[in-house]
């Protein structure tokens, strides 16, 4: 409780700022659609009673989608016969529970007709799977509008897992995010599931010289190993990226610390003095790593695009 009001208060500066830069503000729909953020909270909180991957799948779709176009739900809209959407490309196969998103709408649809955007619900959606799993509250600016363009070709602008620091950096600065952006977005992987194949370049056929990185615990790697083999067939086997996958906290950054991390782009924010940093002072105080992550959240979703206001979060007007 003590880090949400310090996340919240350090946060008021930046929300004004970024809301009002952007076009977006907290009391966007204080008159048209009062009970909106109720309405998407109870659809959030139903599904995570029967799937406590919901909030991962959430937050990590709110991110697809800010990464491409700006927050405009374009990661939401369905495939066409002429046209592969964002959602079928590569990076985004992986991606589920737009479900909750669908369930969400209708019900704000119902009370409030052609007023909210899919990429509101989804923003909202996104800060509640992080409230509901343990993790700070903040007021999300509003007034985003969907956008009428999604291709799966675009999804290559997404970081990939297997990204070193410096193609990190370069993805993150293209979108006005810093290095304690970064750094402080990545603590959202203490929610986050991996497939083997987001990190087999770790655990086996490393380099000439090892076939593991070094830089990797060995008892962990060895633990990897055996749920990842050279030739896995199992699907959908991997691991979580921390140990605490269903609560929001800052275990994600001990375990970088002690080797244990999962993916590359995560081993690779101790590879400059910067950000090693910047892990370590998340590592040892969970509230600071709430404020920055609120504002960091704040900052990312505050990306423009779109047009509309769609009905049906899967097809354009």
């Amino acid at each position: 409780m003590q880090a949400t009001v310090a996340a919240l208060g350090s946060a008021v500066l930046l929300l004004l700022v970024a809301g009002s830069a952007s076009g977006l503000s907290l009391d966007y729909y204080d008159r048209t659609c009062p009970k909106v953020e109720h309405l998407v909270r109870r659809a959030v909180k139903k599904a995570m009673k029967n799937d406590n991957t919901v909030p991962a799948a959430l937050l990590r779709m709110h991110f697809h989608d800010c990464f491409i176009r700006g927050c405009d739900g374009s990661v939401l809209l369905n495939s066409t016969a002429k046209n592969t959407a964002e959602k079928d490309g590569p990076p985004n196969i992986s991606l589920h529970a737009f479900y909750v998103i669908d369930h969400a709408k209708e019900a704000v649809e119902a009370q409030c007709p052609g007023v909210v955007s899919c990429a509101d619900i989804l923003a909202l959606a996104a800060r509640d799977s992080v409230a509901l799993s343990g993790g700070p509250y903040w007021d999300v600016p509003k007034g985003r509008k969907d956008g009428r363009i999604s291709k799966a070709i675009d999804t290559r602008q997404i970081p990939a897992p297997i990204f070193n620091i410096s193609q990190l950096q370069q993805s993150f600065s293209q979108r006005g995010l810093s290095m304690e952006d970064l750094v402080a977005l990545s603590g959202g992987h203490t929610l986050g599931f991996a497939h083997c194949s987001s990190f087999q370049n770790r655990i086996h056929n490393f380099n000439a010289a090892t076939d593991v990185d070094p830089s990797m615990d060995p008892s962990f790697a060895a633990k990897l190993r055996r749920v990842c083999p050279v030739h896995n067939k199992v699907k959908g086997a991997g691991s979580t990226l921390d140990p605490t996958a269903a609560k929001f906290d800052n275990v994600y950054y001990k375990m970088l610390l002690r080797g244990k991390s999962i993916l590359t782009s995560d081993q690779a924010l101790l590879t400059v003095p910067k950000a090693k940093a910047l892990v370590s002072k998340f590592a040892e105080d969970g509230e600071k790593f709430e404020k920055a992550f609120v504002k960091s959240m704040i900052k990312m979703s505050s990306l423009s695009g779109g047009q509309e206001i769609r009905l049906n979060c899967r097809v354009v007007r």
